[in-house]
């Protein structure tokens, strides 16, 4: 039987701040969409499928870029 092998990161521990900072940027960009849509949209033109679509898009780009902003600066989550 072979000894277990160590836990490794698929993604190498150097590219953690550059991957942060592009989803966070990426996700407060879609952030500033939604709000834009959601301001300047009258109630007629409101619709359901974009609002959660560029609202799921954002939150998974933010928190995405939330961990690695985390894992680069050396809380381990």
């Amino acid at each position: 039987m072979a000894p277990p092998r160590a836990i490794a990161s698929p993604v190498p521990d150097s590219l953690y701040p550059t991957l942060a900072f592009l989803m966070l940027a990426i996700g407060l960009v879609f952030t500033a969409a939604f709000f834009i849509h959601e301001t300047t949209s009258s109630r007629r033109n409101l619709s359901l499928v974009k609002e959660v679509t560029t609202g799921a898009v954002a939150s998974v780009f933010l928190g995405f870029g939330s961990l690695f902003l985390l894992l680069s600066s050396g809380v381990y989550v």
